[in-house]
């Protein structure tokens, strides 16, 4: 996909639109964000779902990551053995960054296209779900705002050693691959606190759609002329996606 400079002027000129990148971390309770925004009829692009996609079986990046990480990550259907290819990249950065190599290009292409189609219909904003967001500063610039999903350390840990039955030593390494919370509040532009229950979690998600939905600032011509500038190779660092929940 390529986005033209004569385009970009065009959606310069016309645009309305701007993006929010949505970000947390591993088990902070991201999901239950998303649900309450898609309840509202915002349009999210989720990076996991687009991740599972572009490593199936029929797709480009499948067969690149089966020659580089070998066969014994596959389950007995053929597909990608997700506990298994996690096992290794989160003890091997190198292998990470391997994986991340592979399936950027792929990832971005179909970000793109999905932006473009909410664009299309005339959204006032679009939900980037990024979980590595914050990991990489770059990735932030074409973002008019950015939420970070919070919740306190200890409620991290125990959510993910519970949903994931996981012991402690490998829930605190797989939360010490990412940034930690703390750190990520002094970068968002909005909080959401989910160390508590739902509600009010969900009335936190209220307030954020209702102070988005009046912003009158507009980003889709800086993705756009980015886009147009550099070219899929250049942003293809865009979409940090986390395969491996």
């Amino acid at each position: 996909m390529h986005i033209s400079l004569d385009t970009a002027r065009k959606l310069q000129n016309k645009s309305t639109m701007f993006l929010v990148g949505l970000s947390g971390g591993i088990a902070s309770g991201k999901s239950t964000v998303v649900d309450v925004l898609r309840e509202l009829g915002c349009a999210v692009i989720d990076a996991d779902a687009i991740a599972r996609e572009v490593v199936r079986p029929h797709c480009k990046a499948y067969g690149r990551i089966v020659r580089c990480f070998g066969t014994e990550i596959l389950s007995a259907n053929g597909e990608i053995n997700r506990e298994a290819l996690g096992n290794i990249i989160f003890s091997q950065p190198e292998k990470r960054q391997l994986l991340n190599s592979i399936t950027h290009p792929e990832i971005l292409k179909e970000m793109l296209k999905q932006i473009l189609k909410y664009f299309v219909r005339g959204y006032r904003y679009v939900i980037l779900d990024i979980p590595l967001l914050f990991e990489t500063k770059t990735l932030t610039k074409f973002m008019k705002y950015t939420v970070l999903v919070y919740c306190d350390p200890p409620t991290q840990l125990s959510r993910l050693m519970r949903r994931n039955g996981l012991s402690r030593a490998q829930a605190e390494a797989r939360v010490a691959a990412q940034l930690p919370l703390d750190q990520k509040l002094e970068l968002a532009s909005h909080v959401i606190d989910n160390s508590g229950d739902r509600e009010s979690t969900r009335r936190q998600v209220l307030r954020l759609h209702a102070c988005l939905q009046g912003s009158r600032h507009f980003l889709w011509a800086r993705l756009a002329l980015g886009a147009a500038l550099a070219g899929l190779a250049g942003l293809s660092y865009l979409l940090l996606q986390r395969l491996i929940s």
